[in-house]
């Protein structure tokens, strides 16, 4: 299922959202001019990696290299053209209405904080991989799960592709985010039992769609501070 667009509009221009696709992109784009090597490189260097993390206290370079800054620098690579298109689109779609529940400076924490849940949870569940975890798919799966919470009637305008069958429809959020988590947790599942598979790394959007629902439980704005007529402010 692709979605297409979905029928809540949002109250301002997403900036903090649109800065986000801005740097990833420029960040992709200068990754691109690395060639396959070079990105390699900067994958290792810059991604997420759990052996790495969990034993930085006894490796060459210390927390300070090997732990902190992959943990949020790695939610700003992308390993290849589908892996960047797929998560700003699915961001740009779902990123905007939850910037505008939540206000810019709020949101902007919440993302990175989603990013930081969303790689916990992966090196819990593959403590001993040692390849690089790289995307804002993270991330972005916080957003995902705040969406459900905020926005759980809204109508996502999807492309649905099952083989050669293909058609336009509309599925309520909570139905198609509730698809898509239930695969996030079949391809998790999956994946127990391998400690050093590489791949898409379910438990990390597993991980960050949890934290996005507790954090935007706890942080969206009440109610009465909405700006009046604003989309979505009566639940």
């Amino acid at each position: 299922m692709i979605p297409l667009r979905d029928s809540e509009p949002s109250g301002a221009f997403p900036i903090v959202t649109a800065s986000i696709i801005g740097v990833n992109s420029c960040v992709w784009f200068y990754e691109a001019s690395l060639g396959a090597r070079g990105a390699d490189m900067v994958a290792t260097h810059f991604g997420l990696i759990p052996y790495r993390f969990l034993f930085s206290t006894v490796l060459p370079g210390g927390v300070w290299n090997n732990a902190v800054p992959p943990m949020f620098t790695s939610m700003f690579l992308h390993a290849g053209w589908l892996h960047i298109l797929g998560n700003m689109w699915f961001l740009w779609i779902f990123g905007d209405n939850v910037e505008d529940r939540l206000g810019r400076i709020r949101y902007l924490i919440f993302y990175i904080l989603c990013g930081v849940g969303s790689g916990l949870l992966q090196i819990i569940f593959s403590p001993m991989s040692k390849i690089p975890m790289i995307g804002a798919s993270g991330a972005i799966s916080g957003v995902l799960g705040a969406y459900l919470l905020g926005f759980p009637h809204a109508r996502i305008h999807t492309l649905l592709i099952i083989f050669i069958i293909i058609r336009f429809i509309e599925i309520p959020a909570f139905i198609f985010l509730l698809f898509w988590f239930v695969f996030q947790f079949v391809g998790g599942a999956s994946q127990i039992g391998s400690p050093d598979s590489g791949g898409v790394a379910y438990w990390a959007h597993i991980g960050g769609f949890l934290v996005g629902m507790g954090l935007f439980a706890i942080m969206r704005k009440k109610p009465s501070s909405y700006h009046k007529g604003s989309p979505g402010s009566v639940y």
